[in-house]
């Protein structure tokens, strides 16, 4: 089947730089061994068996390449994709334009799918299960339903937020895979696979300097791997060593454990202020001139994850890593409240 260029819709951000370091088939993809894995054996089957593949769910934090997958996919099926995002759909009338241009077997990708309303994702049961649509036209006495039939195709949803979703829009999914934190290795190839796409040449040293201040996560490697690029072509000769690469991240206030400005403002707020806590939350925002959305959606999750914070019932408590980070000097807690001691 002939291949036919993306269809996009919706508000979306600026993916120009991922989408031309974006792998184009699953041989390309570096980590998430067992998810490409998996793929890799639906695929065969799905080409085996002419039949289209089962609908997919990626869900994990942003930037660890739901996106990526759910373009590679056509690439290997050889068939058209469509893309567009919950929040565009805010009607099931929106998803008219992309179901009825479905191709045999092509893929309809949906972005932030847990943020469509009920009414949509309602809609989109028939369509996922019997490959068919019902569409109501007129109202009151005179409103009339005609039952249009679809060509199998596939869906892909990819969320950050998999619990949103309502458990029946979960089980229409034939596969849920769960994307996982990339290791420093697999970071430092895709910064070198990508640094070579860019054709800029970088020491294998800087590459992993780089990997190990990215938190996991190929996105951020390549906004970074852009940042030390740029810094390379305009203070030195445009080739990224390791000297190179720590004066950009350095520049770029970002420090060997992947932190930047804002999460270490976060860490002395709670330290020099708090005292390390325990503390809510809305007190660390309001010190900070920060949103709490900020705090809990942006600067949190990294600390959390990598144990610089810890929440408990009575607020977030800096940990002993925090502590050390800073070179602060870890307080003598004792228990309150029949609550244990943290540092006793």
């Amino acid at each position: 089947m002939a291949r036919t260029p993306v269809i996009t819709a919706g508000p979306e951000e600026d993916r120009s730089r991922d989408a031309a370091l974006r792998p184009k088939f699953l041989r390309e993809v570096i980590g998430q061994t067992e998810v490409a894995r998996r793929l890799a054996i639906a695929v065969n089957a799905a080409k085996k068996l002419k039949e289209p593949l089962g609908h997919i769910l990626f869900d994990g934090p942003p930037g660890l390449g739901k996106t990526t997958f759910a373009t590679v996919l056509p690439n290997e099926l050889g068939t058209s994709l469509q893309m567009t995002s919950g929040p565009a759909l805010s009607k099931p009338a929106d998803m008219l334009p992309f179901l009825t241009n479905l191709e045999e077997g092509s893929i309809l990708f949906i972005d932030e799918i847990h943020r469509m309303p009920r009414v949509v994702e309602e809609f989109l049961y028939p369509a996922m299960e019997d490959f068919r649509i019902d569409i109501v036209l007129g109202e009151g006495l005179n409103a009339r339903t005609i039952s249009m039939n679809l060509k199998h195709f596939t869906l892909i949803g990819a969320t950050t937020r998999s619990g949103m979703l309502s458990g029946p829009m979960r089980d229409r999914f034939r596969m849920h895979e769960h994307l996982e934190f990339y290791s420093v290795d697999e970071l430092s190839r895709i910064v070198r696979v990508n640094a070579a796409k860019l054709q800029t040449k970088i020491a294998d040293a800087a590459a992993m300097e780089l990997a190990q201040r990215c938190r996991g996560t190929p996105r951020i490697a390549n906004a970074r791997l852009a940042w030390v690029r740029t810094y390379a072509a305009s203070e030195t000769d445009g080739d990224i060593t390791l000297e190179v690469a720590r004066a950009a991240l350095q520049m770029l206030n970002v420090d060997r454990e992947g932190l930047d400005k804002q999460d270490r403002r976060y860490l002395e707020t709670l330290i020099d202020v708090f005292a390390g806590g325990p503390t809510g939350v809305e007190a660390i925002a309001a010190t900070m001139n920060l949103t709490t959305d900020t705090l809990s959606d942006e600067v949190e999750p990294y600390l959390l994850r990598e144990q610089f914070v810890i929440r408990t019932p009575r607020g977030r408590v800096a940990t002993e890593r925090a502590f050390q980070l800073l070179g602060k000097k870890i307080p003598r807690k004792t228990a309150a409240d029949g609550e244990p001691a943290l540092f006793d």
